[in-house]
């Protein structure tokens, strides 16, 4: 006990220093001289002005490696007269990173991509950390105007913290659509007679039978640590909580029906998911890799080779694996949500995502207002939008009575139009594109995945919406964010316990709970319910 009080005591000091040294960093730009700079600004002629330098976080995938050479990256810095220097962080690094750079100020960069405001940027944000970019609306016109056309108004207004300022420009969709879910071997289901599996029941069954033909292999592996497969099936439980829960607190869950939060961590629902791991661990069928990040090329290697047969990833992965393997009538597909404890859901999603923010230390550059405006053209004009999205009209595709038609290369690619377009052209990343249009995108996919995500409408709520985030002022948001990290690193090490059996889930379940509690889950969860607002 007294080593938990002195954690607590211990987390609260560093907060505030933390805190302290956002406070720092408050922008100075007031409106005045934003005003009267962006008048002057609308006769400037940027072409003829010297490119405009853009230090800039990029958070990398594995699976999706950054090159700075992508045609898209250079197509972009000559159009919009800008030149980035992209500091690439590897995906796993990325939220302490920008943590770090947060919360000192020290050697931060101009901008962020692949960020929100939930969880610790909260806090940071009303501490003075970043730009409440909200306040500059005329240097963004490009995307009010998207957010105007996608009629999202009120959801982009929900982003508002306490303060009633919006931090950072999110992506914006205009219909969500299931792009990732279970991919597993089809020709196995066809060889052993087996159904598609509906339910983590029917999941078990085939993995089972893989195993038992396959005794070296660990049938369900998972890419880039345990949050795309927590993510992605979590839900179907009834929670959604660990390091990209849809709430970002880590711990806390969503109820939809009473519309309000819950412990998530410690209910019955988590307790009945992680002991269906634990299961999967304990006979062999799980890969027990999986608490250390894996990369793509062992994640591609173990697919391909068939040491496993199932994973969790996005469609446009599945491509990659086909082509990498030499199994005869290898075959993969990806399928609906399964069916858990409280139904079949996929991660929630929004019609906005993860997007861009400035840290505070850039609205003290003198060619502020410039660099806001680059930005806004670069990710959200028509131009930017399609340069993300589709690459360059002439190299990548062309339109031919008004659609789409892609380039015999991409067409022809064994991995097919969309993720060739990732790799080798750098379109169509969560990280760069910003402009999500369904219909636009269904056109790099085949008519196998239109059929998915026919039946995962035809399911019903399959994809739930994010829970909504609380109105915190800012020391409300300091008080969370003192909660909230031991919370989420006891999380973390039991979790991991549960799953690899170091503790059992049916006789160390009541420690576990005892200790969260005494970590105040319960405070932590109350103060979100009673922020939620309107």
């Amino acid at each position: 006990m007294k080593k938990l009080l002195s954690l607590v005591l211990m987390m609260t000091m560093v907060m505030s220093l933390l805190s302290a040294c956002g406070q720092e960093e408050t922008p100075e730009v007031n409106k005045a001289t934003v005003s009267e700079s962006s008048k002057s600004s609308e006769t400037t002629e940027t072409e003829n002005q010297d490119p405009v330098k853009i230090r800039i976080y990029y958070s990398d995938n594995a699976t999706l490696p950054f090159k700075d050479d992508w045609l898209t990256v250079t197509e972009a810095e000559k159009m919009f007269n800008v030149d980035f220097e992209f500091e690439v962080i590897p995906i796993a690094d990325y939220a302490t990173k920008v943590s770090l750079a947060l919360n000192t100020g020290n050697n931060a960069p101009d901008v962020v991509l692949y960020q929100t405001t939930k969880g610790e940027n909260a806090s940071l944000a009303l501490n003075g950390a970043l730009v409440p970019i909200s306040d500059y609306a005329e240097y963004t016109p490009n995307f009010n105007a998207r957010v105007e056309e996608f009629g999202l108004q009120d959801v982009v207004d929900k982003l508002e913290l306490a303060d009633g300022k919006r931090y950072y420009m999110p992506s914006l969709f205009d219909i969500p659509f299931y792009d990732g879910g279970l991919i597993l071997r089809e020709d196995f289901l066809e060889a052993e007679g087996l159904e598609a599996p509906k339910t983590f029941d029917d999941l078990y069954v085939i993995l089972k039978a893989y195993k038992a033909k396959n005794p070296d292999s660990y049938p369900l592996t998972i890419l880039a640590g345990p949050r795309v497969l927590y993510r992605m099936t979590m839900p179907s439980y009834g929670i959604s909580v660990g390091k990209n829960g849809a709430s970002g607190t880590n711990t806390l869950s969503w109820d939809y029906e009473k519309q309000e939060y819950f412990p998530g961590a410690i209910s019955e629902g988590y307790k009945e998911y992680i002991s269906y791991l634990a299961k999967l661990y304990a006979e062999g069928l799980l890969d027990p890799e999986m608490a250390e990040p894996i990369d793509g090329d062992l994640w591609s290697q173990k697919m391909a080779t068939g040491k496993a047969m199932a994973t969790y990833a996005y469609y446009d992965q599945i491509g990659g694996l086909t082509g990498a393997s030499t199994i005869d009538g290898f075959k993969l597909q990806m399928y609906p949500s399964l069916e858990g404890t409280a139904g079949a859901h996929h991660q929630p999603k929004s019609k906005t995502g993860s997007g861009i923010m400035f840290p505070a230390a850039t609205a003290k550059r003198d060619d502020f207002e410039r660099v806001v405006k680059t930005i806004d053209q670069v990710f959200f004009s028509e131009e930017g939008a399609k340069l993300w999205c589709l690459g360059v009209e002439g190299v990548t595709y062309t339109m031919e009575d008004g659609k789409i038609k892609y380039a015999d290369e991409l067409v022809n690619s064994a991995e097919g139009v969309y993720k060739s377009l990732q790799i080798n052209y750098g379109c169509g990343s969560d990280v760069t594109q910003m402009v999500w249009i369904n219909e636009r995108e269904m056109t790099k996919y085949d008519e196998n995945y239109a059929r998915i995500n026919g039946e995962v409408a035809a399911m019903g709520d399959v994809i739930q919406t994010i829970p909504p985030t609380p109105m915190f002022d800012d020391l409300t948001a300091e008080d969370a964010g003192v909660l909230q990290t031991p919370l989420f690193d006891t999380f973390e090490v039991w979790a991991d316990a549960f799953i690899t059996g170091k503790k059992s889930v049916e006789t160390d379940w009541d420690a576990y709970v005892e200790e969260m509690k005494t970590l105040r889950i319960d405070e932590f969860c109350k103060i979100y319910n009673d922020n939620l607002g309107n």
